[in-house]
Order: C-alpha cells, then sequence, then structure tokens
C-alpha cells in the first residue's frame, strides 16, 4: 500500500509539472518564437512574434491572475468550464487586438496567419466549452505543432508524442477525461492546420 501511494504521489507530481510547464502560455510563447524565428529576417519576424505573445499570452495570463486575486477563478487553469466561458472571449478581444496591429503596422503574412490561427482556434473551442469541458490543453498543443509542421517540414510531427504525454498529465490530474484531451488535440490541429496554411502560403 505504502508503494502504491508514493508511486500514486509521484505520478501526481509529474503531471502537475507538465500541465503547468506546457500550459497554453507558455505553448503559444514557443510557437510564436519558432514561426517569428524561420522568417526571412528573423529579427524582423521575432520582434513580430514578441507582439503576438503579448495579445495572446501575456495580456490573457495577467487577466488570469486579476481573476485569481478577485476570487473569479480558483487557479490559472480555470478549471470551472462556466468560469471558461467568460475567461475564452476576453482572450478572443485581446488576440483580435493583436491581429489589429499585425494589420495595421504591416506584419509578415506568417506571423498574421499565426494570430489568426489562434483566434480561429478559440472561436471553435468557445461553444463546445458551452455545453463541455473540452481540452484547452491539448488545443493550444495539437494547433502549435501543426503550424510549425507547415513552416519547418513534416519532420517537425515526431514531436506529436508531446500532446499526448500533455493529455496524459490532464487525464491523470482529473481536470479532462481522454475523449476532451483527444477532441481538444483534435479541434486545435485541425483548425490551425487549415488556418495557417490558408493564410501563410
Amino acid at each position: 500500500m505504502m508503494n502504491a501511494d508514493i508511486a500514486h504521489r509521484a505520478e501526481n507530481r509529474a503531471a502537475r509539472l507538465i500541465t503547468d510547464g506546457m500550459e497554453p502560455r507558455n505553448v503559444i510563447v514557443l510557437v510564436s518564437l519558432g514561426v517569428g524565428a524561420a522568417q526571412s529576417s528573423p529579427m524582423i519576424g521575432l520582434l513580430w512574434a514578441l507582439e503576438a505573445i503579448l495579445f495572446a499570452a501575456l495580456i490573457p495570463m495577467a487577466y488570469i491572475k486579476y481573476g485569481i486575486r478577485k476570487g473569479q477563478w480558483a487557479d490559472r487553469h480555470v478549471g470551472q468550464r462556466q468560469r471558461r466561458l467568460l475567461l475564452i472571449p476576453v482572450i478572443m478581444a485581446s488576440v483580435g487586438a493583436g491581429i489589429g496591429g499585425m494589420l495595421w503596422f504591416g506584419a509578415p503574412q506568417a506571423m498574421f496567419a499565426l494570430v489568426v490561427a489562434m483566434l480561429a482556434t478559440l472561436a471553435v473551442l468557445l461553444p463546445v466549452t458551452a455545453v463541455w469541458k473540452i481540452s484547452v490543453h491539448t488545443a493550444v498543443a495539437g494547433g502549435s505543432l501543426a503550424m510549425l509542421a507547415l513552416t519547418y517540414g513534416p519532420l517537425m510531427w515526431i514531436a506529436a508524442p508531446v500532446v499526448l504525454v500533455i493529455a496524459w498529465s490532464r487525464i491523470s490530474l482529473g481536470d479532462h477525461t481522454p475523449a476532451q484531451t483527444i477532441a481538444g488535440a483534435v479541434a486545435g490541429t485541425v483548425t490551425s492546420y487549415l488556418v495557417f496554411a490558408a493564410l501563410s502560403a
């Protein structure tokens, strides 16, 4: 019994580290920098990546932290489905503002496509979240992988097990069912792939 308890605690610690380390904010930072570095002028691309990170990751995270302080939600992953219905539109507004800045100042097409794909994924997740707690973690991870594969080539798909590991962490912690993580990964991957491919060409 003691060994089983130790193993369970170790599994929970590992799952928590993965869930926190690969949360959407961090994955958005990675994919933005990755796509930015692939631009014809990497320095310009990385500057636009910082703009994407600001509106798609940092501002939403600041809003989440504000909500935690106000007691609006319990943690930074906003585990309650109903609360996500309040959060996702705010994130969409922030991402939309980032898209406006990219249009106004003439961002590279791929950077524009990156952020539009993020907004499109949120638009797909929002109505599903109204009735079912689809996984945002796996949606962002799958979508990011799709955009990196389109940017750097199909060899990037070998990183697909990372999405499975993130899904495992969410299931292990009891935050999602297997179906919710699979649905999130499929929704994020397909939406991001189609939008990014159409707009970055």
